[in-house]
């Protein structure tokens, strides 16, 4: 197993020319010197947390800002994915406002995808465009939704539909938050872990396999990996196509009939993770109705899944309302669901299905 994440550790670098960044990874990170050395100067940082994480972590980064900011502020948002809406985001825009932050003003998201994907909006949007940093204290933030730029918050009728491709000006995973992270949350971080080894990865499937109970135990070696290359697939395909306009789709696996779930049965009574890992199961179905993949790789993952403590069984909300919601998604052309399937084991593609075939996977799905 390689060697647990160390300052000394090279970070993964995200490729997007003058928009690049690195994701360090490491263990001790929020109270390293190195971890935040050469980030955007100012006169003032505002650090955005909600109620469940700002208590254990953020007066250390607070700390480690200090010495660099003449200003260190605070915003608490409450915590949940209900909340991630335009009347929490105004609470970041009215603290900005309130401390009469400028242009130069640094945005840090201490929190999971909830607060990055919000801070990560009002960077985008305040002054038109201030620099932000992704601190993630979560397994599913630290290895998906704080590395890319998606930014956004939900609308009632679909999730994610409101935002901007936004990059951070660094990723900082300090290992040693996952040891605070409940069991439920590590599940669903482990969802967003399990989906590179389908779409891209067989090798880093096996390795998931081999090493899921040691993740479940929070064996910092196993995290430190997982985190590592995860971030590297997604590097790899962000730095291919930063806006979705092909590839990047397929880190969408799972996500439709995921988002649908969300959506369906009102932000925050699944977590995301938990909606995505049944998802997948969804969507490998569909990659089975349609040819592409034997029923033995989709039971494969599927049991994978099961293991972390995912749902592998959606909930029936009607086969007309899981359609309803997944033409709202933003993969959707012209009313036209399109679905990342599984092409192959270990390549993804994205493409449409008839509604009466995603009707039977959603009538063997569901219950």
């Amino acid at each position: 197993m390689p060697a647990p994440g160390s300052s000394l550790s090279p970070p993964v670098r995200i490729a997007l020319g003058e928009r690049s960044y690195d994701i360090a990874i490491a263990a001790g990170l929020l109270d390293a010197a190195s971890a935040w050395d050469g980030l955007p100067s100012a006169s003032a940082a505002l650090i955005v947390s909600n109620t469940t994480v700002a208590p254990l972590y953020a007066a250390r980064l607070r700390a480690a800002l200090g010495a660099r900011y003449a200003q260190v502020h605070e915003v608490v948002l409450p915590d949940g994915e209900e909340h991630k809406d335009w009347p929490t985001l105004n609470l970041i825009f009215d603290a900005l406002l309130r401390h009469g932050c400028d242009r130069r003003t640094v945005l840090f998201a201490l929190g999971g995808g909830v607060v990055g994907d919000m801070t990560g909006f009002a960077a985008a949007s305040y002054m038109r465009g201030v620099p932000f940093v992704q601190v993630p204290t979560t397994l599913l933030a630290q290895v998906d939704s704080s590395v890319g730029g998606k930014t956004a918050i939900n609308h009632p009728l679909g999730k994610n539909m409101i935002g901007a491709f936004y990059q951070p000006a660094r990723v900082v995973c300090d290992l040693d938050t996952l040891a605070t992270l409940p069991g439920r949350e590590l599940s669903a971080g482990l969802a967003e872990v399990i989906k590179y080894g389908p779409i891209h990865d067989l090798a880093f499937l096996a390795w998931i396999e081999q090493n899921l109970d040691a993740l479940l135990a929070r064996d910092r070696a196993a995290l430190a990996h997982a985190v590592r290359r995860s971030c590297e697939i997604k590097a790899e395909v962000v730095g291919q196509d930063e806006r979705e306009a092909g590839l990047r789709a397929i880190l969408n696996f799972g996500h439709t009939f995921g988002h649908a779930i969300e959506a369906g049965l009102g932000y925050g009574q699944w977590l995301h993770g938990e909606a995505v890992g049944c998802g997948m199961v969804m969507a490998l179905q569909l990659s089975r109705r349609l040819g592409l993949v034997d029923d033995a790789f989709a039971q494969r993952v599927t049991a994978l899944i099961a293991r972390a403590g995912l749902p592998t069984v959606g909930p029936d909300l009607g086969a007309d309302r899981y359609l309803q919601l997944m033409r709202v998604d933003k993969k959707a052309e012209g009313g036209q669901i399109r679905f990342v399937v599984i092409e192959a084991p270990g390549r993804a593609g994205v493409r449409g299905a008839p509604d009466e075939l995603v009707r039977q996977v959603l009538a063997d799905g569901t219950r």
